[in-house]
């Protein structure tokens, strides 16, 4: 059948009389039945909650917000948990869904005509109707008298606490929402326990954006020099993942970390915009992840910038690379992810005794916790829609370590089948850390301070894998297409350097500023 390319370019089309969505044919066709699917597993879920008959779920979903006070706004992105139940990529929105029948209606704004001169064509609900593949589109200023008609229960709304950010989901609200009885205790644990375990149609897409960001990793290691900037490497990534993969979003603020920079954590805000030269014999951490249709990726891969490896970075580099493929071999369904988490440490730990950066028995090393004096964060978290994804510390599930390093994973759980996590160790030279271990008696007997000094500035090596848990073990997403070994990463950026690079010269310091 014809497309539908006519109204938006992000809009679904049509094959075969379905809807779906893509950025073009180079990229991943995403049916609109993915969304019907998700629907019915939250039905299903709420049901069993005995709420009352003819009750509907509300959700709101996100605005266009604007750049502090001027009238320019952000590029839109959907609210996560309404583009898991709806699909819809406009802003302004609100969805119900029957929870007894599933029948569903989607309100959209009602547009003045005037928007059409300024975005184009307004499209009917009719039109966004097949679009989404509903039962009926109607205008948000309706939505009193279609819901009144729909609800002789409650209305569920979301409301709960994000345990990542602390911050709390949007309640749906409208004019006339005091007419309805509400309920907003129940729908938050049950949408987000659905988002922990994905469908196979998530999977597919969480693949799809995966092996775009892996790809767009293995470009960045061809064309890495010393004497670029992070930023110009960073910029390799984004256009790599948009232009072959459609993806116009991050999934998160992209750390480029040169040197001693890949020893912070969070590197790249806007304080250390990824700014620094990258210098001959620096070791690099790139992580990044770049998102399609919402859903996320998050890959690290560290690297030296001249392409070889010395002896101190192999042996650093070896140590994650051991604790992150122990990880791969034990994770299966019912693995508690605190003792992934254990495991990575006891695995790193025995990895830096052999290279002789740490001393004594690695048994009494994890029983005063050394190991997150070098891996201070957790191992990994759930991703999805959100790259630190929902439901890690929901009610009813192991609450939240209180030890340094384990304080920091973002879920206790154990795993099941279809969770989407990263695997992501790391082992890091921060000088306060360092500091704090070496006047700490209990594990300063550990470290061989004349070695620890040779490392400060290293920076650090993290390797991040994005991986969902099968029946027998585990799958990596991206296909195993990263080169992980040293001898792999060397062998690439060998390639990479077979052809020349352009690199772009900076600007002359402008005469105004002198």
């Amino acid at each position: 059948m014809a497309s539908n390319d006519k109204k938006t370019p992000t809009a679904p089309r049509y094959a075969d009389g379905a809807a779906y969505f893509d950025m073009g044919e180079h990229t991943l066709r995403v049916p609109m039945t993915l969304h019907a699917e998700n629907r019915q597993r939250i039905c299903k879920r709420v049901a069993a909650r005995d709420v009352p008959p003819g009750s509907v779920i509300l959700l709101q979903g996100g605005d266009d917000v604007n750049r502090h006070s001027s009238d320019v706004s952000h590029v839109f992105r959907q609210e996560s948990y309404f583009h898991w139940a709806f699909g819809v990529l406009e802003p302004g929105w609100f969805g119900a869904t029957d929870v007894d029948s599933g029948r569903t209606v989607l309100f959209c704004p009602r547009l003045p005509e005037e928007y059409a001169t300024w975005m184009g064509h307004i499209t009917r609900p009719d039109e966004y109707r097949s679009q989404y593949q509903v039962d009926e589109v109607r205008y948000v200023d309706e939505m009193p008298e279609v819901l009144r008609g729909m609800t002789r229960g409650s209305l569920l709304t979301l409301r709960g606490t994000n345990t990542d950010s602390g911050l709390i989901t949007r309640e749906a609200a409208f004019d006339g929402i005091s007419q309805f009885r509400v309920d907003n205790s129940i729908l938050h644990d049950e949408l987000a326990e659905c988002r922990v375990t994905k469908s196979k149609g998530e999977l597919e897409i969480l693949r799809f954006a995966a092996n775009v960001s892996a790809a767009a990793h293995r470009e960045i290691m061809r064309k890495a020099r010393p004497g670029m900037k992070e930023y110009q490497l960073e910029a390799v990534f984004q256009h790599h993942t948009y232009y072959h993969g459609g993806c116009r979003h991050q999934a998160y603020t992209n750390i480029c970390g040169s040197g001693c920079n890949g020893a912070i954590l969070h590197y790249g805000h806007a304080g250390a915009p990824n700014s620094k030269t990258v210098e001959d014999g620096d070791m690099c951490l790139f992580d990044l992840g770049a998102e399609y249709y919402c859903y996320t990726s998050d890959i690290t891969c560290s690297f030296p910038a001249n392409g070889k490896f010395t002896e101190d970075q192999k042996a650093i580099y070896n140590a994650v690379y051991a604790a992150s493929r122990a990880v791969m071999a034990a994770v299966r369904p019912g693995v508690s992810w605190v003792e992934m988490h254990r495991l990575s440490y006891r695995v790193m730990l025995t990895k830096l005794k052999e290279a002789g950066i740490i001393q004594g028995d690695v048994e009494d090393m994890m029983k005063v916790n050394l190991g997150s004096v070098f891996q201070p964060h957790g191992l990994g978290h759930l991703m999805g829609l959100d790259v630190h994804d929902v439901g890690g510390y929901l009610e009813g599930n192991p609450a939240r370590p209180t030890e340094a390093g384990f304080r920091s994973l973002r879920t206790a759980r154990l795993l099941e089948e279809n969770m989407v996590l990263t695997i992501e160790p790391g082992c890091y030279f921060i000088d306060h850390l360092l500091n704090q271990a070496l006047n700490n008696p209990e594990q300063a007997r550990f470290l061989v301070p004349e070695v620890i000094q040779r490392f400060r500035g290293f920076g650090g090596v993290r390797i991040e894998d994005d991986i969902v848990v099968t029946a027998t073990g585990m799958e990596d997403l991206s296909g195993g297409t990263i080169p992980r070994t040293v001898e792999e990463i060397e062998a690439l950026m060998a390639e990479g350097r077979q052809t020349e690079v352009f690199i772009p010269q900076l600007h002359a310091q402008s005469k105004l500023a002198n």
